[in-house]
């Protein structure tokens, strides 16, 4: 397992710093990227779609890109997991959480009557189904993009839609009208996003941290997933989220998308991936980074750093002995 990756020569040379995000502009994306402090005076690149954000780190044009990794309502972001899981490796430096709040807006004002058939995102669409059904009795909703497209296609009038739903900064940047605003269905939904940039980039420990990876199984047994979750289990590593992908190699073979409490610096941790890796046919290591909500892990007795490092001497010593 390389964790420095083979990265650290590629640093682009730009004077003003260059940022890729999930475009166009006005999404939840690049609302995301602006609360960035790194963000502040960079060149924020949109991009068609995670892929092509992804694909720019990795080719040296920009320093890191903001892309959709989890909805507190729909899940996961599977194109995100499954471009991080391939490819060549890169990391994940940052988190952070936008709350999702959705605006019904059109070209001009106009009745809710008179709206017929709405252009978004198929994750709004399913945010804000509710609203939609009472509010919006018949009208058809059609797959866009993103939300901030949607935004953008109304706004160019090359579309026989009445209105779009989008995030209020995408209305604000198309100049949009706004019908309705707040018409989501789940008033605490949140989007976590991260930022991912090349290998070689250190993070240290904040005593608040994630960490982040993907692991294959060497094959498929019973007990296989039990055996992959004792590794933290033994050593007192929490794990807030772990999910299957399917690794494209053929049917029934899936691998183990994870995100853990802690640091690779931690001794827990470190043990934890060092067990992984001897049991398993692959590990990516995909960053360790703050969290976002600034929690420290409680640490189980027995687990901590100094735990290890007591135990280590002690074995030290018997064998030093015979």
């Amino acid at each position: 397992m390389n964790l420095s990756g083979h990265y650290a020569d590629r640093v682009p040379d730009m004077e003003t710093p260059r940022y890729a995000y999930f475009g166009p502009a006005g999404t939840f994306t690049e609302q995301a990227l602006r609360s960035l402090p790194q963000a502040v005076g960079a060149e924020h690149v949109p991009c068609t779609t995670v892929s092509i954000a992804l694909d720019k780190v990795r080719s040296g044009e920009v320093l890191g890109a903001v892309v959709p990794i989890e909805n507190s309502v729909e899940g996961s972001v599977s194109v995100t997991l499954d471009e991080l899981a391939s490819g060549e490796p890169l990391l994940i430096t940052r988190e952070v959480t936008v709350p999702v709040t959705f605006s019904l807006v059109a070209r001009d004002q106009r009745d809710l009557s008179e709206v017929k058939v709405v252009g978004t995102h198929p994750h709004a669409e399913a945010q804000t189904r509710s609203w939609v059904a009472q509010h919006l009795p018949g009208a058809i909703v059609v797959p866009a993009p993103s939300t901030a497209a949607a935004a953008a296609a109304i706004a160019s009038g090359h579309t026989d839609w009445d209105a779009a739903i989008c995030a209020p900064l995408a209305a604000e940047y198309y100049a949009l009208t706004t019908l309705a605003t707040g018409i989501g269905d789940n008033p605490d939904a949140q989007t976590r996003f991260v930022l991912v940039g090349r290998g070689g980039i250190s993070v240290p420990p904040t005593g608040a941290d994630k960490t982040t990876l993907v692991v294959y199984i060497r094959d498929d047994h019973a007990g296989a997933l039990l055996e992959l979750l004792e590794e933290f289990q033994l050593r007192g590593v929490n794990l807030t989220r772990i999910e299957s992908r399917p690794t494209g190699v053929g049917l029934g073979k899936y691998c183990f998308s994870i995100d853990c409490e802690g640091h690779i610096e931690d001794e827990r941790v470190g043990e934890a991936l060092m067990g992984l890796k001897r049991s398993c046919a692959d590990v990516r290591f995909l960053g360790s980074y703050p969290r976002v909500d600034g929690q420290s892990t409680p640490i189980k007795d027995g687990t901590s750093d100094d735990d290890f490092h007591d135990a280590t001497a002690w074995l030290s010593r018997l064998r030093n002995a015979l």
